[in-house]
């Protein structure tokens, strides 16, 4: 405002001093000496001055304004609140797919659609010099509580090409009888992370009295109880009388040896390099090539320990990658039995949790697998 113009709520001009108010240009206080005679051209200097204007108006907009607002922001919470209240209400009570809600194992399978049709699951995973390697840790023993009797290994194979003339072929590979013992080991069991210990998640040992009333039943394929870890018997299992080959590790050695040094990742958070030696998947592929089911090749591969108690599936592709191996070989040297000696699996386009250890059958098949953490609520791709 222009010193001299009108205004609303006109008010005296104030002197900001430390001294009394007084009007300019008013009459002088009878207390004011009288100037000395001759000084009446110089100019007395003024003191500062500040016109003070209450802006009710503008302040009375602003304030309407942030009232507005205020208004609109505490309505705009609101409904965001209960939107999500109600989609929490709606995630909590919608179906369950293998431990997990629908909508979320729907997710699952939209990220793993997006990721192949991206990658395509050809891409490599890095490699690294031979000197960055380490020991890898133990994390899960499911299926290797118990020590394999390494000359009874067998790797049972369903679904391939071979006929009845070859070698290896049995009319029952169910027949098959793994035996362990109860030796004792050194090697640390590590701690799986993934669930929490506790009663309903620790390993459920079916009873002596039925285990042998189980070996009684299938006396003639001496098949003990299958699925007794938390996940339970696999779908994917095989029937009593089903034929395939009974592979030694013979067998498989006289493929072409290949060595790795790649990234063991878990889904816990943590990960390794690791040097792995062994078979390419790729190989066993072309050596054991899947028949076809119903006029068409197989579209996955399913394995499992040789008591059933733990199992994978994958897409069959994702085997035919150029670094997915079956190991024999970790740090350069034979498997130990919670590694999953004689033959495990390294993926390093996969978390963990999908490296079976200890495989003791390899299944082709046209329906997608069984597999033990997608039961419990993890995604069945699991692809990094």
């Amino acid at each position: 405002m222009m010193q001299g113009e009108p205004t609303d709520n006109p008010k005296k001009p104030l002197e900001v001093t430390g001294g009394p108010q007084t009007e300019v240009g008013g009459p002088e206080s009878p207390d004011t000496p009288a100037r000395p005679a001759g000084e009446d051209s110089v100019a007395e200097p003024q003191p500062a001055v500040v016109e003070v204007a209450m802006c009710e108006s503008p302040n009375a907009a602003v304030l309407s304004e942030s009232r507005r607002q205020t208004r609109r922001a505490f309505v705009v919470a609101a409904a965001a609140a209960a939107a999500g209240y109600g989609f929490y209400r709606w995630l909590d009570g919608s179906p369950g797919d293998m431990q997990q809600r629908w909508p979320l194992r729907r997710a699952f399978e939209t990220n793993a659609a997006v990721s192949r049709t991206v990658f395509d699951d050809r891409a490599l995973a890095p490699t690294y010099p031979l000197d960055r390697s380490e020991a890898l840790r133990v994390n899960g023993v499911y299926g290797l509580k118990q020590a394999l009797v390494a000359e009874s290994w067998r790797l049972q194979l369903v679904g391939s090409r071979a006929s009845r003339s070859h070698p290896r072929f049995s009319a029952d590979v169910t027949a098959w009888e793994f035996r362990y013992v109860d030796a004792a080991t050194h090697e640390d069991q590590g701690h799986d992370t993934k669930v929490a210990p506790s009663a309903d998640t620790s390993q459920k040992m079916a009873p002596a009295a039925m285990i042998e009333q189980e070996r009684a039943r299938e006396g003639r394929t001496t098949r003990m109880p299958r699925g007794l870890e938390e996940a339970g018997a696999s779908r994917s299992t095989l029937a009593a009388g089903t034929p395939g080959l009974l592979l030694t590790l013979e067998d498989l050695l006289q493929l072409p040896r290949h060595e790795l040094v790649t990234q063991f990742k878990c889904i816990e958070g943590w990960s390794q390099i690791v040097h792995w030696a062994g078979v390419r998947m790729a190989d066993f592929l072309e050596a054991y090539p899947p028949a076809p089911i119903a006029g068409e090749d197989p579209k996955y591969v399913y394995m499992e320990t040789p008591n059933g108690d733990y199992y994978t599936g994958y897409d069959i592709h994702v085997c035919r990658h150029p670094q997915t191996l079956l190991v024999t070989e970790m740090m350069g040297e034979p498997l130990t039995q919670f590694h999953g000696a004689p033959l495990r699996l390294h993926m390093p386009t996969k978390y963990g949790y999908k490296q079976i250890k200890r495989i003791g059958l390899i299944r082709y098949m046209s329906e997608r697998p069984d597999d033990y953490w997608t039961k419990l609520g993890y995604d069945w791709y699991a692809g990094l």
